[in-house]
């Protein structure tokens, strides 16, 4: 785990969000970079649930 929680952080070293800084990132702890990571791609993970689609209440 720690692996995956070091590349992740130099993913996000190498090109920070907006409003982020390479810094900011560096000093995160796990749990705050594998939260925004998941916020960031949470439209990736959404199952299109509600969307255009066909509902029965």
């Amino acid at each position: 785990m720690e692996q995956n929680i070091e590349k992740l952080r130099k993913k996000y070293m190498d090109n920070p969000p907006e409003g982020f800084s390479s810094k900011d990132i560096r000093n995160m702890s796990e749990d705050e970079l594998l939260d925004m990571d998941y916020f960031l791609n949470d439209d990736e993970l959404d199952d299109d649930f509600g969307e255009d689609g066909f509902y029965i209440f």
